[in-house]
């Protein structure tokens, strides 16, 4: 998504600042072309989402307040050594944590009173899991906000392999929820942008076009991938950008 649309963009005669705008309109775009599939499905986890997007909102709208006090350069090796970081957590741990749980119904949501348990379908078996160390969790989620707000990237580098390494939900529920998410986020900081007059209309519509179709593919695919297979696809994807971002550098 756009952690690899803003540095492309700014290969050519783009600054970050002016790249943003636009890395934040592919975010939107791509997680409403997503989501819809997501949701659908019952991989997102709405109560965990709306908790976590405290902590994000709340960091975007510092780090678009920052933006301008980071220079572009320090900005670049921040960015590629989260990505270093977000793709060792998915790629050390093997296996899947959460087993399915045949006593459960179809119907069954999972649901435990003062938790944000839930459950997801794993080949066609219902899936209970609990999320675990939120108030960690949620500042850390701010963090990833603060990057959404300086670079102009969703997060969901960051934000899925916290809500899987660091919260425990499963790769899949981690993954669905982060896309969900992300757009929320992005619309916090991209609001203040465009209060700034950062955004060119012309530009956002063409990143929509394609940020729309690449959302929609991504979460057809996703439901066929295992969770093992979405933590190695995601650290790959990761490796790739920090490589991107240190070239840049």
């Amino acid at each position: 998504g756009a952690i690899l649309l803003v540095p492309l963009l700014t290969l050519g005669d783009m600054t970050i600042a002016q790249a943003a705008p636009l890395g934040l309109v592919s975010v939107i775009a791509g997680s409403v072309a997503a989501g819809r599939a997501q949701v659908r499905d019952g991989a997102v986890n709405h109560r965990f989402a709306v908790v976590t997007e405290l902590g994000a909102s709340s960091g975007a709208i510092g780090g678009v307040l920052l933006a301008g006090a980071i220079s572009e350069r320090a900005l670049t090796w921040v960015l590629a050594a989260l990505a270093v970081v977000a793709a060792a957590g998915g790629a050390i741990r093997k296996g899947v944590r959460w087993k399915p749980d045949a006593s459960l119904g179809a119907d069954s949501v999972g649901e435990q009173f003062g938790t944000l348990a839930g459950v997801y379908r794993l080949n066609d078996q219902p899936v209970p899991y609990r999320p675990s160390r939120m108030p960690l969790g949620v500042a850390l989620m701010a963090v990833a906000g603060v990057v959404t707000g300086v670079a102009g990237v969703g997060g969901g580098f960051l934000k899925t392999p916290l809500s899987s390494e660091v919260m425990r939900l499963p790769a899949k529920v981690a993954a669905a929820t982060s896309t969900f998410t992300i757009g929320l986020t992005a619309s916090t900081a991209l609001l203040l942008m465009a209060l700034d007059g950062r955004v060119v209309a012309s530009d956002a519509a063409l990143v929509v076009l394609g940020s729309v179709a690449g959302g929609t593919i991504g979460s057809k695919l996703q439901r066929y991938l295992s969770p093992p297979v979405v933590r190695r696809v995601t650290s790959l994807l990761l490796v790739v950008i920090a490589l991107v971002m240190v070239l840049r550098a």
